[in-house]
């Protein structure tokens, strides 16, 4: 049984242990080639140009606009802070109250590297498959609460006050926010075109974008959507071509307009459409015609799957997120569905004589393919690095967690505690792949209060290597050497914290009192 390529005319019909499932829509009629795609890609293209430029005016001037990225929008929700970020996703959100949801399909980045992926792929003659799932397609929806909403929740649950609004619109240091060179790469890499070839077309866009979340909820009150003329045919094209998942022919053929808001208004259901029934317009969202019946929606999962693969989802969201102070939050999710597909996948082809997902046929005959047993393998790395990242975060908690109630212990209590958030931390660096810089100070505080002050030194040191910016590991290194009375060791990382943060009283302090004991 082969899980091969079709063309969109040209649909097989489902066969036994093809997975995800074969949409047997098999369009009608010869459909036009759409001139949309061209479109979008020259406006993400200058999209990409005006963010090299934004980056190569931070370079050149070492000042320049804030992050104009719809996440920047948690530190005006969080602390205050007003910025371009903050104004381009209200923007985008006023303006898809009026035309949609338009932003995910013609300005995001994210959705740039998705469709070249899919028509990378599509060179080579692969077209995956959508995976339709029940409860992961909520992701984006609890992913934009933590984001967006949780932060003022918490500080309403603390009883503490909303923040002052201060405008921020310039920065220094344009990447602050954002992670390394490696991990951004790592990051596209993952959101950008391997859950593309495992989930199908904009498979991050339907399984992990918080930021769609809020624009799909939003364009659900629209007035500009796709709608339909008397000359549609029924034919099919504009659902084979609609690169967001969407059953077009069905939505206008049930509501004469396309309101699901997964419809990211790129018009290539439109541009194909044969009869030039499609066009975008305004008006109220029309009810549903009498004789239509609501189409069976068909998913991939069984509910002991979904509830499987949302299980799985969590654990390996627990372990990537935050992993080492490296993986961001929407890499952890883009791994950690990816994690919940491949873990419902794997159990599905153990149990299955035929078995083969996407375009590889993993079994056959109820004997495993040269294709299995390399996914197979990777599939085992896979996990294997994920039960081994949820080790590490384990006894990092567990540690921080302990260190907490230490604080508020006091003698034997306390010393007791310190050690046993010691044995957790210690045994987090032991087993980890590298460190992070939280870990190495946590570390490097308590062997300072249990007085071994050369190892205290060396995880000072760690953590700063690890994080040059952060001031904490030199003020920990200045205390141990004015401890030691080394006090022209401390001068100059007293001043290093100074030129890091000139504001920092402590440190003012601590330098001037070293600076008069050393007659300066």
């Amino acid at each position: 049984m082969a899980c091969g390529t079709h063309s969109p005319t040209e649909r097989p019909s489902p066969t036994p242990g093809t997975w995800p499932r074969i949409d047997p829509l098999r369009p009608r009629g010869e459909a036009r080639t759409s001139k949309m795609g061209k479109r979008r890609a020259w406006v993400l293209v200058l999209v990409h140009l005006a963010v090299l430029a934004h980056v190569a005016h931070w370079k050149l001037g070492g000042t320049t606009l804030t992050p104009v990225e719809p996440s920047e929008a948690m530190q005006t929700l969080e602390l205050g802070w007003i910025n371009a970020g903050f104004v381009l996703f209200a923007l985008a959100i006023v303006l898809t109250l009026v035309v949609g949801r338009f932003f995910c399909g013609w300005v995001c980045h994210l959705v740039a590297y998705q469709d070249l992926c899919a028509w990378l792929l599509a060179r080579v003659g692969l077209k995956p498959r959508p995976v339709r799932s029940r409860l992961l397609v909520w992701v984006p929806l609890g992913a934009a609460v933590y984001m967006f909403a949780w932060p003022s929740l918490a500080r309403a649950l603390a009883g503490e006050s909303s923040p002052s609004w201060i405008a921020r619109f310039t920065t220094d240091d344009l990447w602050a926010t954002f992670p390394g060179p490696g991990i951004a790469l790592l990051t596209l890499a993952v959101d950008g075109f391997l859950i593309v070839w495992l989930l199908g077309a904009k498979g991050f866009c339907t399984y992990g974008c918080p930021y769609g979340a809020v624009f799909g909820a939003v364009d659900r009150i629209a007035p500009g959507r796709i709608r339909v003329t008397d000359a549609c045919s029924g034919c099919g094209q504009c659902t084979a071509h609609c690169t967001s998942n969407v059953r077009v022919h069905e939505e206008v053929a049930r509501h004469r307009q396309v309101v699901d808001p997964g419809c990211m208004k790129c018009l290539d259901c439109v541009s194909v459409c044969p009869e030039d029934a499609l066009y975008f317009g305004f008006g109220a969202k029309s009810e549903k015609k009498p004789s239509s019946a609501k189409p069976k929606r068909v998913y991939d999962f069984t509910w002991s799957e979904e509830l499987f693969g949302a299980a799985v989802f969590a654990l390996a969201l627990a372990a990537m997120r935050g992993l080492y102070e490296l993986v961001p939050f929407l890499l952890a999710i883009g791994l950690s569905v990816i994690a919940a597909v491949v873990a419902v996948a794997a159990v599905r082809a153990l149990r299955s004589r035929e078995f083969a997902f996407q375009t590889l046929v993993l079994r056959r005959d109820g004997r495993v393919t040269g294709a299995g047993l390399g996914a197979a393998s990777c599939a085992l790395a896979g996990f294997a690095f994920v039960g081994h990242s949820g080790f590490v975060q384990w006894h990092e908690h567990q540690g921080e967690r302990v260190l907490v109630e230490a604080g508020q212990a006091s003698g034997p209590e306390r010393s007791a505690r310190v050690a046993e958030a010691r044995e957790h931390l210690e045994a987090a660096a032991r087993v980890g792949l590298t460190t992070s810089p939280s870990l190495e100070l946590q570390l490097a505080s308590i062997l300072r209060e249990q007085n071994d002050l050369d190892g205290a030194w060396r995880h000072f040191e760690r953590a700063h290597e690890l994080a040059p910016k952060r001031t904490s590991p030199l003020m920990g290194l200045a205390s141990i050497a004015i401890a030691r009375r080394d006090l022209a060791r401390a001068e100059p990382l007293l001043v290093e914290v100074l030129e890091l943060d000139p504001n920092d009283a402590t440190a003012q302090a601590w330098l001037e009192r070293v600076r008069a004991e050393l007659g300066r």
